[in-house]
């Protein structure tokens, strides 16, 4: 689907390697998202991904909200 060009691409942008967003991908494909366990998994990653620290208080937060289906359109006002 997506060649290695892309992936150096992303990872020189954002210094995530093809292996961290592949695992990460296989992660959200394959995991049962309504499992607290997995979400907070996902969650961790994409915070080391992205290089900042979440809080278990804001980690709560998001997990019950994917568990509820109550993400709203515009993300960004959860936080």
């Amino acid at each position: 689907m997506f060649g290695d060009s892309f992936f150096k691409k992303v990872e020189q942008k954002t210094n995530v390697s093809k292996d961290t967003i592949l695992s990460l991908a296989n992660k959200l494909q394959n995991g049962n998202m309504k499992d607290e366990k997995v979400l907070s998994e996902v969650v961790d990653e994409i915070a080391n991904m992205t290089g900042k620290e979440i809080s278990n208080e804001k980690k709560d937060k998001i997990i019950k909200t994917i568990i509820k289906d109550e993400v709203p359109d515009n993300v960004d006002s959860m936080f």
